[in-house]
């Protein structure tokens, strides 16, 4: 059973409910289809329900099994616009524009993940990441002790001894342009999360820099050596270290060779990039260079799992994200 199956499988034995608020998007019903007949996850399509059922009908997707709510005619209306409300009076929203916002189906279904009657939201099949992040971090938030978000890609990479038989974490690549010190430390310790509860594997963890332990002096470098110093401190049970080069994290004998008193220094599966750029550009390159498949962005650091999806997605990547969603912690 290859990474993808297992996935799946494991979302299967959790029985979760996921909204996606994209209800009259044709992927999105189709992938709604496939998750309720493969029993991966619940599905709760947002929409009016005869365009929903429209798009099912010309898809040739069943839809007799997903719950399809029209935010306009929910019963919950109300009391979940009643709680946009008081989670946002103090920033000058009024009831009135809280029921506005309310109609909006990303609003409405990060609600519904918020009041527990879902637990999970994928979207960005249609919407930009910022529309399907704005509403999380203003309702959800992030999780008790961390200050950012942020993306992390599961990367399979074919014929390749590195990671975990050619499986990898790679954060951030998709949300912070330039983390401070403490936020890196943090994105260690969610994707250190990521690497065990999606892909059951083990963290060992590089934070990555163009130095290895102080071959090279600059601010850039010093940034990574703080971070792994806050991640020692607040998260001791991780398995972590840096500076490194990216050879010296993956390759055995040159971890061995340039940080030879480092116990993962060459053995790393969880690679934390030092800004955005990096991180972007890392994954891509992997990814059309050594043909990899890259599995997210999963986002990370959030109170409640909501994800984003690119608006290039394949059904396929609507499954596989639902499947991920589900099982994170």
């Amino acid at each position: 059973m290859n990474l993808v199956e297992t996935i799946r499988a494991k979302a299967r034995s959790k029985g979760a409910t996921i909204v996606l608020p994209e209800g009259t998007e044709e992927r999105t019903v189709q992938a709604a289809g496939i998750l309720t007949r493969e029993k991966i996850a619940k599905v709760i399509l947002l929409g009016p329900k005869e365009e929903v059922e429209a798009v099912a009908q010309k898809t040739g997707t069943d839809l007799r099994e997903v719950q399809i709510i029209n935010p306009l005619q929910s019963e919950k209306f109300e009391q979940y616009a009643e709680t946009l409300y008081e989670l946002r009076k103090h920033k000058g929203l009024s009831l009135e524009e809280a029921r506005e916002l309310t109609k909006n189906p990303l609003y409405f279904g990060t609600l519904m993940v918020k009041n527990d009657d879902a637990d999970g939201m994928v979207a960005g099949a249609q919407n930009t990441t910022g529309d399907v992040l704005r509403p999380a971090l203003q309702i959800i938030k992030t999780e008790k002790g961390i200050s950012s978000v942020s993306g992390a890609f599961i990367m399979i990479v074919p014929d390749c001894e590195y990671g975990e038989n050619g499986i990898m974490v790679f954060a951030d690549c998709a949300v912070n342009p330039n983390p401070t010190a403490e936020q890196l430390a943090e994105n260690a310790y969610l994707s250190s999360k990521t690497a065990r509860a999606i892909v059951g594997m083990e963290p060992k963890i590089g934070m990555l820099s163009f130095s290895t332990k102080g071959s090279a002096k600059h601010e850039l470098v010093d940034k990574v050596v703080k971070a792994v110093g806050i991640a020692k401190e607040r998260y001791p049970e991780l398995q972590i270290d840096g500076e490194l080069q990216a050879d010296a994290a993956l390759v055995p004998k040159v971890g061995k060779s340039k940080a030879p008193n480092s116990e993962i220094a060459g053995k790393v599966n969880v690679l934390i990039f030092p800004d955005l750029q990096a991180g972007n550009i890392g994954y891509k390159l992997v990814q059309r260079l050594a043909k990899a498949e890259a599995l997210g962005p999963i986002l990370q650091g959030m109170a409640k799992p909501v994800n984003d999806l690119s608006r290039g997605c394949s059904v396929d990547d609507i499954v596989n994200t639902v499947a991920m969603t589900v099982l994170q912690e």
